[in-house]
């Protein structure tokens, strides 16, 4: 499933965070810097997955909808964040000749048809939880739904399935069969309550690499994630292909990719991993793999 798939993506803590599907026409996120990053590719994109106001996940909006907005787009955030209304309004007001675009809000458990027998389950994350009331930050689960023929109808002929399905229709004759092609996580704490299970693509943060960072305080208090944290869970998760995002500036690339293979042996890793590299814009990531 991953190398059918074109990701392209950028992610640096407190900075800006965005990734594009392209094959999917889907954007999560939309950080500072996408629409000059993807440029005319952005016309692809039909559905815009926002999961919480941080700016660094938002500040791209307003070129974006400028460039791209219109009755083809629409804007996915949640329900329970105040600021996403007031932006829909501005994006309107500052480019009134950009008219149709339909912003969404979502709570967990929506779940959104981009086509295809493809849907977008929202799910809470721990990322603002308790701050306030209700659910303002969301992680997203990509569901791929198709019939399959059933087993004891192999080997029959066209006509013969012709005249079941006649008879009894798609249900007679076939399985509906659920994936889990990719899960976007977002800015997010672990979570191990099986979430992540068997999906095909995880996107999932790593701001520290550990805990001596120089902060007098456990980084988990940021509602944030700690890489070895992060290798432990996906060893439990058979995760195919494990996307690592939103490191902190403070880490340079050697620093990183030596933390990550030391990492991935010592929890005994067998997925496929990319790494998202801080202040880099990365392009087909999924097709670059850090050798283990």
């Amino acid at each position: 499933m991953t190398n059918t798939l074109t990701l392209h993506g950028a992610s640096t803590a407190l900075f800006s965070t965005w990734f594009m599907v392209e094959e999917w026409g889907v954007l999560f996120d939309c950080g500072d810097g996408v629409s000059a990053a993807l440029m005319h590719k952005a016309r692809k994109v039909r559905h815009v997955f926002l999961s919480h106001p941080d700016r660094d996940h938002i500040s791209g909006m307003l070129q974006f909808h400028q460039l791209y907005g219109g009755s083809h787009l629409r804007i996915y955030y949640p329900a329970d964040a105040g600021s996403f209304a007031p932006l829909a309004e501005f994006c309107t007001r500052f480019d009134p000749q950009i008219t149709g675009t339909t912003w969404v809000p979502l709570t967990a458990g929506d779940v959104v048809d981009i086509g295809k027998g493809r849907s977008v389950r929202a799910i809470e994350n721990g990322h603002i939880r308790g701050i306030k009331p209700g659910i303002r930050s969301l992680s997203f689960i990509v569901q791929q739904s198709v019939r399959k023929l059933r087993a004891e109808h192999h080997g029959k002929t066209g006509p013969e399935i012709a005249a079941l399905r006649k008879a009894g229709g798609n249900d007679a004759i076939t399985d509906l069969s659920v994936s889990v092609p990719l899960i976007y996580g977002a800015d997010t704490p672990v979570e191990t309550d099986g979430r992540y299970d068997d999906a095909d693509i995880l996107i999932h943060e790593a701001t520290f690499l550990n805990h001596d960072d120089g902060s007098p305080d456990d980084p988990r208090r940021f509602k944030h994630s700690m890489l070895d944290d992060v290798l432990a869970m996906v060893a439990t998760t058979r995760v195919r292909h494990l996307v690592l995002t939103h490191f902190s500036s403070r880490y340079s690339a050697a620093q990183i990719n030596g933390a990550v293979r030391a990492g991935a042996e010592a929890h005994s890793l067998t997925c496929a991993i990319s790494l998202v590299l801080p202040g880099m814009v990365s392009r087909d990531i999924l097709s670059d793999t850090l050798p283990l």
